[in-house]
């Protein structure tokens, strides 16, 4: 073994070579340097082989570390070594081969330790001089890693190092079996991809006039590599909103950097340039949804977007099972970092979710041949991870974990799956909803799988396992403020049986008034005098007796006759299975009319359709409301409910003690210096925010868990009413 001496560049370690003893067959053949034959060679294949590293670093609270070695030349990372885990002398014993353009630059080596969830910690580096390595001889090194912010020793590497110079012919021979390697590699739909880079395109602001009439037609490209993609078209505004999703892979041999560039859309001329950035991939947290608004150079306006890196293929990747090793210490930390003795530090850390996804069986063959390509995606609210991608199967395992940061204790686990094609957009097979409060901690469980719309069964079923640990009062204060909004929803599109069935749930709320009118008169006409009697007593004795605090007594009172109502009636779902599958049936009528129609008479209909969108989502709001306030009294979300009970209790104790005019007095001061407070604080209404949080009808059909497979047929009667 020979140390080489090391010396200082600026910051980093500096390996230059020394030549020990030779062995006993090469004393009478002597080996020139690559910096002596650079002018005859101008192509060299390095060989390394990372054999173990010794006295590494400590990084971890346990004593440990979990070291990984990253190599990188000209600018490109070449190689990434696995992880070892809780090891400070590890050994790896892992081979790979690169090509040298140019011996004159330095190899690169980082070594890092691995946190999940976390930054990685680096452990420190070195650089290699591969011009004074002897050419076509295997040299074993010593190589001392160094950090120029640490004062410790880091330890070393010990890794094999044989640098053999190419003729041209050799050099075609190399590059092309290398490049047939790639490419057999990419016929056979083999991931070659080290990690999926998911954006969503949000919105531009202050971009550039570039037409006559003082505004611009922009659109976006973003460019990763040898992979593109080209927004859409937002016509004749300054400020465009594109929301739309999309996915590029990154690759080992590639460029790390995202270029972004945006554009004005010209009819029958050339499209002008408007600006341009770019993102450096590698500083970016992986496994970890970044709000990103990026300037344009030169001040011509950002763009505003959803960044994340995911996806990673490797045995040994940040959301990889097979590794997974649950630490006691980290889960009391969480668990330290939720208490309620904690409550009233960072409000908006609510709590941690942690999703396992295990498999899919019985997916749904979307390729030739009845296979698949399977891969799986989580969305909570804008946050949103990747598995990836197992070629040719129905039933796929990937064994990930994911971690996400919970803002919200009402957010809704969105877990899709997609079959990949790598020619057009990935294809659909199906989809489940999970509220997180009804997640129970631990259990392994099959969800069949649902379609786009969240009503109607598909084939599959998928496994997750999953834990959220988060703390109530957060949760609870978080509940009256503004929801957070979800940047990529489905389009809400004009459909007949959609507008029918809002103004059902509306007429349903209304009709619930008229019979509460209708039985308040017939106290009034004496109807029935027994009822009028009692009725007149109770009026008169609430009345001479009211005060302002029995006001939210009285709410209580409906608070806790529903909770025995629901104690009671708990397991009754007939009725809601019976309503899902005529929703199911009228979906299928709409399909079948709708391919009748001619695309001609759709375009005379449309500006009619627009305004029956708009009364369709106005009926919705409505009628999502007023079924929000009754799930709220009827208990369908336990942890609303008794919060909204909390809360009443609080407001009968203060209206008890406290004169209303002080109550006012105190809610007008706070509305008026709120904006002066905090400037950027977004108005809103505590009561709709709680209200928002409770699930219509609607939602509730689609969080609905499909028990069996009964549900996926429709029922015989109704399947046929043309």
């Amino acid at each position: 073994m020979h140390e080489g001496q090391t010396h200082h560049i600026g910051t980093l370690s500096y390996l230059e070579t020394e030549i020990g003893p030779p062995d006993k067959e090469e004393d009478s053949i002597p080996r020139p340097t690559a910096r002596s034959v650079r002018h005859k060679y101008d192509f060299f294949t390095l060989d390394v082989t990372l054999k173990e590293g010794r006295r590494l670093a400590i990084r971890d609270k346990c004593g440990t570390s979990d070291p990984y070695v990253k190599f990188k030349f000209d600018g490109k990372q070449v190689y990434k070594s696995r992880i070892v885990y809780k090891n400070l002398n590890p050994r790896w014993d892992e081979s790979f081969s690169l090509p040298v353009d140019d011996v004159t630059r330095p190899l690169i080596l980082k070594v890092f330790d691995y946190d999940r969830g976390l930054q990685d910690d680096p452990m420190g580096q070195a650089y290699i001089d591969l011009a004074s390595l002897l050419i076509d001889r295997k040299e074993e090194f010593k190589v001392d890693l160094e950090d120029p912010h640490v004062a410790e020793d880091l330890g070393y590497l010990l890794l094999d190092l044989t640098l053999v110079p190419k003729t041209n012919d050799e050099k075609e021979e190399y590059l092309a079996k290398r490049n047939r390697l790639v490419e057999t590699q990419r016929s056979m739909k083999a991931q070659i991809w080290s990690s999926v880079v998911s954006l969503v395109l949000i919105e531009g602001k202050g971009l550039l006039p570039m037409d006559d009439n003082g505004l611009s037609d922009p659109y976006c490209k973003f460019r990763l590599g040898n992979e593109k993609y080209k927004s859409k078209v937002a016509a004749k505004t300054l400020n465009p909103r594109w929301l739309e999703q999309f996915d590029l892979h990154m690759y080992d041999d590639q460029t790390s950097v995202l270029e972004i560039s945006v554009w004005d859309k010209d009819v029958g001329s050339k499209d002008d340039f408007m600006g341009r950035a770019q993102v450096d991939l590698s500083e970016l947290k992986r496994e970890e949804t970044h709000h990103i608004e990026k300037e344009l150079e030169d001040g011509a306006g950002s763009v505003s977007f959803l960044l994340t890196i995911t996806g990673s293929a490797g045995n040994e990747t940040i959301t990889d099972l097979a590794n997974y090793m649950p630490d006691p210490r980290e889960r009391l930390e969480v668990q330290r970092r939720f208490s309620l003795l904690r409550s009233f530090r960072n409000l908006n850390d609510v709590g941690l979710l942690q999703v396992k996804v295990i498999k899919a069986t019985g997916l749904l063959a979307a390729d030739f041949g009845g296979k698949s390509d399977p891969f799986c995606v989580l969305e909570l609210t804008n946050a949103r991870l990747q598995t990836q991608t197992i070629y040719k199967t129905l039933n796929p395992e990937w064994g990930k974990v994911f971690t996400f940061q919970v803002k919200d204790i009402h957010s809704i686990l969105e877990v899709s799956c997609y079959d990949e094609d790598r020619n057009k957009s990935a294809e659909f097979l199906g989809k489940v909803a999970i509220p997180l409060l009804r997640i129970k901690n631990g259990e392994r469980k099959a969800f069949f799988l649902k379609d786009k719309k969240l009503r109607r069964r598909t084939k599959g079923s998928i496994v997750l396992e999953m834990e959220v640990i988060y703390n109530s009062i957060k949760a609870s204060w978080r509940t009256f403020n503004p929801k957070e909004v979800k940047y990529l929803q489905m389009e809400q599109k004009f459909k007949r049986q959609v507008l029918v069935r809002n103004l059902q749930r509306v007429s349903r709320l209304v009709m619930a008034v008229v019979n509460t009118g209708r039985f308040v008169k017939s106290c009034f006409e004496w109807e029935s005098k027994t009822r009028s009697i009692t009725a007149f007593i109770m009026y008169v004795l609430m009345v001479w007796n009211f005060e302002l605090y029995m006001l939210p007594l009285v709410l209580l009172s409906i608070f806790f006759k529903y909770y025995i109502v629901r104690s009671v009636m708990e397991g009754r779902t007939d009725q809601q299975e019976e309503a899902e599958e005529e929703e199911q049936d009228e979906d299928e009528d709409d399909e079948e009319r709708g391919k009748e129609k001619s695309k001609s008479f759709k375009e005379k209909l449309q500006a009619i359709q627009d305004v029956c969108q708009t009364v369709q989502n106005g009926l919705d709001e409505v009628a999502s409301l007023g079924e929000s306030v009754k799930n709220a009294f009827n208990w369908t979300v336990p942890f609303l409910s008794w919060l909204a009970v909390i809360t009443l209790a609080i407001a009968t104790v203060v209206l008890y003690f406290i004169p209303l005019r002080y109550l006012v007095l105190v809610w007008g001061i706070n509305k008026f210096t709120k904006k002066l407070r905090n400037p950027n604080a977004i108005p809103n209404n505590e009561l709709l925010d709680f209200l928002s949080r409770v699930p219509s009808d609607e939602e509730l059909i689609e969080y609905k868990e499909l028990k069996s497979e009964e549900t996926q047929q429709l029922s015989p009667k109704k399947k046929k009413t043309s």
